[in-house]
């Protein structure tokens, strides 16, 4: 696909709507498939680019023969020569067990993928989109967390690789606005969850999920009282769009995640009930440096972008469930 240079500034300083060649990195992992999904709908056209170290052909499969779709496979650790309109860089593994399988290649990850993409983005003069992450907080001695707090990381620990990472790329991202006067767009995620979320990706949603489906006893790491707010997946793609779209002086960063906060214990009583499974709970040690309270203050993503979280929990896990009911009754494919 050749770059559509269409895009049109509006009045307010917003991106119009037109039709144009976007580069999704990670395009075949969780939230990277959804995006696409979004993006071609509206009528772009758009490249996928993965390694498939955590992404799946099958949550892309169905956009395969789209004629506005484009997959390629590539690790963005390497340079990429390629001809875009703008950038959403998505690529990293985001769950513990996957991150922490190689946690030099996801510090590599987020360090190198965003000089390149930057790099990218500096010679093409288009916005780039970062999507970075609530860890960057670590476990935070502020209460919902706002952007301008700095945070609280083990820089050593095993955790380090993703939160310590993802920091690095905020501040690569900033020092391109600043020296290179690039247009960014920083997200940071809250705990997101919803179809295509990978079985086995450790994160609890998904955990609590496939154990109950299952019939196995729920795992819960620590008592429970450590709280989260669960944002679903159509929600947070909506507030992706809404950063990209945004004014150019709307940089970021932008907490998106739902601010409803629920322990882990109420969610795992909650997917039993919602499941009819007879799973019991069973109880963990807490793993280090796993954060006791994550909830996000989002003030700055509805005052600059008019976003909102939609759907409720207890609506979102029905149509995971759902989905991971499907999944599991079918034969494992790549």
């Amino acid at each position: 696909m050749q770059a559509r240079n269409t895009s049109e500034i509006n009045g307010s300083g917003a991106r119009a709507s037109s039709r144009r060649t976007i580069l999704v990195t990670g395009g075949a992992g969780f939230l990277g498939s959804h995006l696409c999904d979004r993006l071609v709908g509206e009528g772009h056209d758009v490249i996928c680019l993965d390694n498939f170290f955590t992404g799946a052909k099958r949550n892309i499969e169905h956009l395969l023969t789209h004629p506005r779709f484009e997959l390629m496979r590539h690790d963005i650790t390497f340079p990429l020569y390629v001809e875009v309109d703008e950038i959403y860089n998505l690529a990293c593994p985001a769950s513990p067990i996957h991150y922490q399988h190689d946690p030099v290649q996801t510090t590599k990850t987020s360090v190198h993928g965003a000089i390149n993409m930057l790099g990218l983005a500096k010679r093409l003069k288009c916005r780039v989109f970062q999507a970075s992450t609530s860890e960057i907080y670590g476990d935070p001695s502020v209460h919902p967390q706002t952007e301008d707090y700095w945070g609280n990381v083990n820089p050593i620990g095993p955790r380090s690789c993703y939160d310590e990472g993802k920091r690095c790329a905020e501040t690569l991202f900033f020092d391109y606005h600043r020296q290179h006067r690039l247009e960014i767009k920083v997200a940071r995620i809250f705990n997101t969850y919803g179809p295509r979320m990978h079985p086995n990706d450790g994160r609890v949603v998904s955990n609590f999920i496939v154990q109950a489906l299952q019939g196995k006893p729920i795992t819960i790491y620590g008592d429970g009282g450590q709280t989260r707010s669960f944002c679903y997946v159509d929600d947070l793609i909506d507030g992706f769009v809404r950063l990209m779209e945004s004014p150019a002086e709307v940089t970021g960063p932008v907490n998106l995640g739902n601010p409803g906060e629920f322990s882990i214990r109420e969610l795992a009583e909650l997917t039993i009930e919602m499941t009819g499974s007879k799973s019991n709970l069973t109880f963990m040690p807490l793993p280090q440096d796993d954060p006791k309270q994550r909830r996000p203050d989002i003030s700055r993503a509805k005052e600059q972008l008019g976003w909102r979280p939609e759907v409720q929990l207890r609506e979102g896990l029905r149509r995971t469930i759902d989905y991971f009911d499907q999944v599991m009754a079918q034969p494992a494919q790549a």
